[in-house]
């Protein structure tokens, strides 16, 4: 007999993630890596967003030479105007990972439009004040260039693509570059990190915000709502 009392699944879990080890960076090289248990959905649409909801999928894994992720995206609306690194490319077609390494120490928020812009600050206080965030230090250009990004689409798409078209986006992050803000990450096997990913398009004609991790409010910067991440 079923139980007629049986429990719903808690909308605001904390969603738990494996980051495999690579066997070599260049397994990277591969593209859309893994099986599809290696896979985040970002499927948390937040309710102030327009009825656009893009299925958008994410990996991470990691290698000596630092974190590597990947996105996919099946989208209807796709535009891209910034290509300076730490322009607002949130603005754009645009997908995220925050990642807090440490603890008692800051997160990182890697965004990256479809066109391969990136922008990233170290924020120890995500407080909102004007002009930004009570304690955030924007990545120096000569850090962020050190990412290496790959993108299926344009650096510049406009006018906005207004059919289906799937696109992806892959990059590996140095560790060097997060070591230079939260120190050494030491042996990563068995560490626990928190972590989210995310979808947005501010400025696209069918605005929507969607996240791993479910959110509190329409507020990528909840560090609270962030996720887990297991290195393996």
């Amino acid at each position: 007999m079923r139980d007629s009392k049986r429990k719903t699944a808690d909308p605001l879990a904390t969603p738990h993630y494996l980051v495999r080890r690579l066997s070599s960076p260049h397994e990277h090289e591969a593209g859309w890596i893994g099986s599809n248990k290696d896979c985040v959905e970002i499927s948390n649409f937040r309710i102030e967003g327009s009825d656009h909801r893009p299925a958008t999928q994410a990996k991470l894994f990691y290698s000596d030479e630092g974190l590597h992720g990947f996105f996919r995206v099946e989208d209807n609306y796709i535009r891209c105007l910034h290509t300076k690194i730490n322009a607002p490319v949130y603005k754009d077609s645009c997908v995220e990972f925050f990642v807090k390494p440490k603890e008692d120490k800051g997160y990182f928020n890697f965004e990256f439009n479809c066109g391969g812009a990136v922008s990233c600050s170290y924020i120890t206080d995500p407080t909102r004040v004007c002009g930004g965030f009570k304690s955030a230090k924007a990545l120096a250009g000569s850090e962020l260039s050190r990412i290496k990004i790959n993108h299926s689409m344009p650096r510049i798409v406009e006018p906005e693509i207004t059919k289906p078209t799937t696109w992806s986006l892959d990059f590996v992050v140095p560790f060097s570059i997060l070591e230079k803000h939260i120190g050494p990450p030491g042996k990563l096997s068995g560490q626990v990190w928190t972590a989210n990913f995310y979808k947005c398009g501010d400025d696209t004609s069918h605005p929507h915000w969607a996240s791993w991790a479910p959110l509190t409010a329409r507020n990528f910067h909840l560090p609270g709502c962030f996720g887990t991440i297991t290195f393996e």
